[in-house]
């Protein structure tokens, strides 16, 4: 995998967006022998950028009037083009909206492209209480971009279905968009006590897997379950059609 640039883009807080950024950047770090670029637009909750060894940029691109500076976004695209490589952009919820619409004002998918550069959305898909505000924008970033998507399903909130029982991937929103996927992972609904202590752990010790395995603060059940998780989720990762 050469030239990407990975977008990560979803109008719900608390959906999993920094954990998904970090996931993705931990799994493409193995693909290419070339740094792997790394940036966090978030405006108030920079936490994509707190991962150290990921040596995140923080690029606050929203102004306190909550529009889009164009200067620190130009300046953002010139860093993502001026080098070969690959790039993952971890975006908040606060500037989802503006920022998703000057990427389009400025068909600023088309010019990565043109330069060489291969471009995905990732978008969240929650389950539990989150269901019907991810799927709507899951829905909106379709039909705002032809970009080609990445669509994540996270089971942390619950799993992916209506209070009928009906399957997120059996619902119309999906039905009627699936062709633009190109590819799905599932972030499982595993045990809380043990799988989800352990992810929240080192989680909230803005720690990657590698980092993990070397540390002393987590003991080797710990870090088993751990390595399962990401095993997992980098198996899936190796399935889409990149």
């Amino acid at each position: 995998m050469q030239n990407t640039v990975h977008f990560i883009l979803q109008g719900k807080g608390g959906i999993g967006k920094t954990l998904v950024s970090t996931i993705l950047a931990q799994w493409m770090a193995g693909k290419d022998e070339r740094p792997l670029r790394c940036y966090d637009t978030d405006q108030e909750n920079a936490t994509f950028s707190r991962y150290k060894a990921m040596d995140v940029k923080h690029v606050p691109v929203m102004t306190d009037a909550r529009t889009i500076d164009p200067k620190r976004f130009d300046a953002l695209m010139i860093d993502i083009l001026e080098e070969e490589g690959n790039g993952v952009v971890d975006n908040g919820a606060n500037t989802f909206a503006p920022l998703m619409g000057y990427l389009i004002e400025n068909d600023c998918f088309a010019l990565l492209q043109e330069s060489g550069r291969q471009v995905y959305i990732h978008t969240i898909v929650g389950g539990g209480d989150t269901l019907h505000d991810t799927a709507t924008g899951f829905v909106a970033t379709v039909k705002a971009t032809t970009v080609p998507l990445v669509l994540w399903q996270n089971e942390h909130f619950g799993l992916l279905q209506s209070a009928s029982g009906k399957l997120f991937t059996e619902s119309q929103s999906y039905s009627d968009n699936a062709a633009r996927l190109k590819g799905s992972v599932v972030l499982s609904q595993r045990n809380a006590d043990t799988f989800g202590a352990d992810i929240k752990k080192m989680n909230t010790a803005r720690l990657t897997m590698q980092e993990v395995m070397q540390n002393e603060k987590f003991n080797i059940m710990e870090k088993q379950r751990i390595k399962v998780v990401y095993r997992d989720i980098f198996a899936q990762l190796d399935q889409v059609q990149w």
